[in-house]
């Protein structure tokens, strides 16, 4: 082998090195520190909403007890009554603990779903508040748990939502604690809600 072949296989050696350098860089000290970032930043925000128990929902309101936070609506034809069927499942596997654990249902289509609409969607399961208000509000909520929600178009002319549809957790001080996903196998769930509200 020359000695000019030599030198472009070393220089595309230490290319590979570098590269994998920057692989480990990213993976161990960046994507951790923007996941943190996001994560820490969860449900902060300017938003003021109405609960069905005629509060204000605010960032403040994730304060002071555990909580979980779900975002929905009342037309939703299968995620959102099922997601209720399961919190009322966790809240029966918790027992007494599940007293300690807000649950907060808000809207993602607040045109149509009232207050008053929302507590009698959510009356069935115990301990649950439906949350609404203007337009404006709900998207800074939107925006500031990062949940994604988009109005689709149906061929009778009215519509439906496609949203996020995990439950977002938060512990006592108000900090996000982690989700729950779409139809997440029971034990699990049901674990990390212990841990949650600090249950053996």
């Amino acid at each position: 082998m020359t000695k000019q072949g030599i030198t472009t296989i070393r220089i595309a050696l230490w290319g590979l090195v570098f590269l994998a350098l920057l692989a480990l860089l990213w993976f161990r000290v960046v994507a951790p520190r923007l996941e943190q970032d996001v994560t820490a930043s969860l449900g902060r925000g300017d938003y003021h909403l109405t609960a069905t128990d005629g509060s204000t929902f605010t960032q403040d309101s994730l304060k002071g007890a555990p909580s979980a936070v779900f975002f929905g609506f009342t037309h939703c034809p299968e995620v959102c009554p099922t997601t209720l069927g399961d919190i009322a499942t966790w809240q029966e596997g918790l027992g007494e603990a599940g007293e300690a654990l807000r649950v907060y249902f808000v809207t993602v289509d607040p045109e149509r779903d009232t207050p008053e609409q929302l507590e009698q969607y959510v009356s069935w399961v115990p301990g649950v508040l439906g949350v609404s208000g203007a337009r404006e509000e709900m998207d800074k909520a939107i925006k500031a748990f990062r949940i994604y929600a988009r109005q689709v178009a149906l061929d009778d002319g009215g519509y439906t939502m496609d949203h996020s549809a995990m439950v977002l957790l938060f512990d006592e001080g108000g900090d996000y604690a982690g989700l729950i996903n779409y139809q997440e196998d029971y034990d699990r769930a049901l674990g990390k809600l212990r841990a949650l509200v600090g249950a053996s």
